[in-house]
């Protein structure tokens, strides 16, 4: 979707958002208050910022309330936020985030994740959304799942106690069960977080079940530096293909792009071009230049969901679009330590 049709969808989005029979309670609620009428105010990307970023309000407003009433008869579901910034942020799905799966399986298949073969996911399930991302390429790819569930709030509350021990005590827990799976089953793709990947290469019977079957490894739920992503793909995983997917429950999933002649960077996230645009701004909310690093501003503009102007808790540097693709990159995710006062626990997920 070029950036003169996203305005269109844009356009056309305010008068469902903002319509009396097809709108959300929470965003009705909201209209008289914005300052500005958003069916002849809002034109396209640039206006969004004139929203304000509701994202804190995701912690308490009843999920109902964020349902668009033109789509009350479908049946949606309720996904949290890891908690990383705070008490969990709440959303809700019907069938968007499939459509969005579709698309993001497409581009880990372009860079080298097998069509074919069994899944491991060492991860969160539950209220998380990334269990169900991944159970859906899975099912895309007719494969069976292999799951080991893991609680990443208490592992941040372990940390955040100071208790690293027992932290460390309840990832070798989960390392147990994924050993487990991998002695008696084959699984071509492994997806997991980078802490617990870089926990797997210390465990040498476990590493060399998942070097010695494993076709690709996805990495994602928090930030890794440049030289662990380096020695995950050149130095441990050498025959897989090593592969980010860059995302969170509110703004879907930015999978990595291909390669494309120029990139200086090893991995490239791209978001979803129908309906999500992440910006890198500075400071002042100005986009940075390409190159530069800025903090992400995520604008999601769907049919069950429009989060506008939401600033989030990581930066990255900003990169020139692929050629045939109508929006930016992001490479070197890096999350904050503390935002607005609040410390950042990103611990294994």
């Amino acid at each position: 979707m070029t950036d003169t049709e996203f305005d269109l969808h844009i356009r056309k989005s305010m008068a469902w958002h903002f319509g009396a029979d097809t709108g959300s309670p929470f965003w009705l609620a909201k209209r008289d208050s914005l300052g500005f009428d958003p069916l002849t105010d809002i034109g396209g990307l640039a206006d969004l910022t004139r929203f304000p970023d509701v994202s804190a309000e995701l912690r308490t407003v009843p999920v109902g309330d964020l349902i668009p009433r033109g789509l009350k008869d479908r049946v949606f579901r309720v996904y949290d936020s890891g908690g990383t910034t705070g008490s969990p942020k709440r959303i809700v799905d019907s069938a968007a985030r499939a459509e969005l799966l579709v698309w993001a399986r497409e581009r880990l298949l372009e860079s080298g994740v097998p069509a074919r073969g069994d899944w491991l996911h060492l991860g969160p399930s539950g209220p998380h959304v990334i269990g169900y991302d991944v159970s859906r390429y899975a099912a895309l790819s007719g494969a069976l799942f292999h799951t080991v569930d893991l609680d990443p709030r208490w592992v941040k509350r372990l940390l955040a106690d100071g208790r690293e021990d027992e932290a460390d005590a309840y990832v070798q827990h989960l390392l147990d069960q994924a050993e487990t799976i991998l002695t008696t089953q084959k699984a071509a793709v492994l997806s997991s977080t980078p802490p617990l990947l870089e926990a797997i290469c210390a465990r040498p019977r476990l590493y060399e079940l998942v070097r010695s079957q494993v076709e690709a490894v996805i990495w994602a739920g928090t930030s890794i530096s440049a030289e662990n992503l380096r020695m995950l793909d050149q130095e441990f995983f050498p025959d897989a293909a090593v592969v980010g997917v860059y995302g969170n429950s509110l703004m879907g999933v930015a999978p990595q792009r291909p390669a494309v002649p120029g990139d200086s960077h090893p991995c490239v996230f791209e978001p979803y071009p129908a309906t999500t645009r992440l910006e890198l701004v500075d400071d002042e909310g100005r986009p940075v230049a390409y190159g530069e690093r800025g903090r992400v501003r995520l604008h999601l503009v769907a049919e069950e969901m429009f989060l506008p102007n939401i600033l989030e808790r990581d930066s990255a540097i900003r990169i020139a679009p692929r050629p045939g693709s109508p929006v930016d990159g992001l490479a070197d995710v890096q999350t904050y330590r503390a935002i607005d006062d609040v410390r950042v626990i990103e611990g294994v997920y």
